[in-house]
C-alpha cells in the first residue's frame, strides 16, 4: 500500500497545488513513526505501515493554515479532522484528503511489555508478527498487541476523505465502556484511590494535551501563571486532579475518543477514561452522540432541546418554569 500512497502523492505534489503532506517517516526504533511535513523531493522519507497509529490531523492546524496540503488519514483520524473544520481550526478546501486503509496499530510498548528483548525489525505475514531479536526470531499474533483504541475502532469509514487507498477493517472488541463501568462500580473513596494512583504518576511533560486534537487553543490556560497549574511539575496532588479534570471537562462534548492523550502518555496513564466517562454520561443524559461524525453538527452541550434532562429544573412547555 506504502507504493500505491506514494505514487499518488507524486502525482498530486507535481501538479503544484500542494504545498506538502502531512503524514509519517520511520523513526529510532523498528516500530517508532513520527509525523512530519514532506515535500516532493522527501517523499521517499514516507512511510505507511501497521505503526502509523498517531493522529496526523492536529498538525493541520498550522500546516494548513494559508497553504493548501494533502493529509494521509485513518479512517478514526476522520473524526477528529472533522471536528476541528467545525471549530474552524482548519479550513477544509486547504486539505486534500487522501484516506488510507487501516487493519488495526500496532502498541510497540505492547511487544515489549510481553517478554521480547533485543528487538532489530519487525514484519508482518497475515495475522502474525515475526519480530527480530538480538537471541533469534519470535512470532506473535498482531491482534494481542493492538493499539488499546483501536480495540475500540469507530469503524472501517473514512468520513471526509477526498479520496481513499487500501482497505480497512473494524477492529473493535467488546464493550467500549467495560472500564468506565468498573470504575462506575467502586465506591467514590475507591474510584478516588484508583485516580490518585494514576494521576500521581505523571510529569506535566504536556504530552496529552499537545496530541490531543480537541485542545487546539493557541494560548492554553495552564500556561497562564496566574492559573495555579503552571508548573512544569505538579507541586502537589491537588495539582495533578486539577489539570487533568480540567483538561477533560474543556474537551466535553468535543472528544471523538481518539485515544490520543493515553498513547502519548509516557508513563501509561489511562486518561482516555476520563473523556470515555464524560462520553458515556452525555450519550445517557442525551442520545448517542458521536463526535466529528460530519462537519458542522452541533454537540449536545452546545445544543438544546425540550427533552434535555436539566437536574432541579422541570420545564412546562406551557411557559415559564
Amino acid at each position: 500500500m506504502q507504493e500505491m500512497i506514494v505514487n499518488r502523492l507524486r502525482e498530486l505534489l507535481a501538479s503544484g497545488d500542494y504545498a506538502g503532506v502531512i503524514g509519517w517517516s520511520k523513526g529510532e526504533t523498528p516500530f517508532d513513526r513520527t509525523p512530519g511535513l514532506f515535500t516532493e523531493k522527501d517523499l521517499d522519507r514516507l512511510c505507511y505501515d501497521s505503526f502509523c497509529g498517531s493522529n496526523l490531523s492536529k498538525y493541520l492546524i498550522a500546516n494548513a493554515k494559508d497553504k493548501k496540503v494533502i493529509a494521509l488519514l485513518k479512517p478514526c483520524d476522520c473524526y477528529s479532522f472533522n471536528q476541528m473544520c467545525t471549530e474552524h481550526r482548519i479550513q477544509r478546501e486547504n486539505v486534500y484528503v487522501i484516506g488510507v486503509g487501516c487493519k488495526g496499530k500496532i502498541d510497540g510498548e505492547k511487544i515489549r511489555n510481553g517478554g521480547i528483548k533485543g528487538i532489530t525489525g519487525v514484519s508482518e505475514e497475515g495475522d502474525l508478527l515475526k519480530i527480530e531479536t538480538l537471541y533469534g526470531e519470535k512470532e506473535i499474533s498482531r491482534k494481542d498487541v493492538l493499539l488499546d483504541k483501536c480495540l475500540s475502532c469507530k469503524g472501517k469509514e473514512h468520513k471526509c476523505a477526498d479520496e481513499v487507498i487500501g482497505e480497512s477493517e473494524d477492529t473493535s472488541v467488546g464493550n467500549k465502556y467495560e472500564l468506565v463501568e468498573k470504575l462506575d462500580a467502586m465506591t467514590p473513596e475507591e474510584r478516588f484511590e484508583f485516580w490518585r494512583g494514576e494521576l500521581s504518576k505523571c510529569i506535566r511533560c504536556n504530552a496529552c494535551r499537545n496530541a490531543c486534537p480537541a485542545c487546539s487553543c493557541i494560548k492554553c490556560v495552564f500556561d497562564n501563571p496566574k492559573s495555579g497549574v503552571e508548573n512544569k511539575a505538579a507541586a502537589d496532588d491537588f495539582e495533578e486532579n486539577l489539570f487533568h479534570i480540567i483538561r477533560a471537562y474543556h474537551v466535553a462534548g468535543r472528544c471523538t475518543d481518539c485515544g490520543e492523550c493515553s498513547r502519548a502518555c509516557p508513563q501509561g496513564i489511562p486518561l482516555h477514561l476520563l473523556n470515555r466517562k464524560i462520553i458515556k454520561d452525555i450519550n445517557e443524559l442525551y442520545g448517542d452522540y458521536q463526535a466529528g461524525e460530519e462537519i458542522g453538527q452541533r454537540h449536545p452541550l452546545t445544543d438544546f432541546t425540550f427533552e434535555d434532562d436539566e437536574p432541579s429544573v422541570v420545564e412546562r412547555r406551557g411557559g415559564g418554569k
